[in-house]
């Protein structure tokens, strides 16, 4: 079994650039104009799928990444810096954990947080 997780877009190239940038990904060849796979420059890890769509997103995400960090300021700021636009105003704290929700240039939700045990930077 592979595990791919796919995003709706709707605009690959766009986000190609966005999720890259973030994830540390490579976008593979745009052939057939409505998927673009985005894989791990070194290691392990899951394809990212890029799909385009022409609806916009109307809904919470049921599904979304979570990006563990261990600098929680720094990156927060390094996925804004794209594009991402921040949904929660201040850090949500819950258990030991630190997040916030953001979301990407096509509004789909995602979280960068920090584990418990680290001290939480703002």
């Amino acid at each position: 079994m592979e595990l791919v997780v796919v995003v709706d877009c709707s605009d690959l190239d766009r986000s190609a650039t966005f999720w890259c940038g973030v994830l540390g990904y490579r976008a593979e060849p745009n052939s057939s104009g409505r998927y673009r796979s985005l894989t791990p420059l070194d290691g392990p890890g899951p394809e990212v799928l890029l799909q385009r769509v022409a609806e916009s997103k109307v809904a919470k995400n049921r599904v979304h990444l979570d990006l563990r960090v261990p600098d929680f300021a720094a990156e927060t700021a390094r996925v804004v810096a794209p594009g991402a636009r921040r949904i929660t105003d201040d850090p949500v704290r819950e258990d030991g954990w630190t997040w916030h929700v953001l979301a990407d240039p096509d509004g789909n939700e995602f979280c960068v947080l920090q584990p418990p045990g680290r001290a939480p930077q703002s």
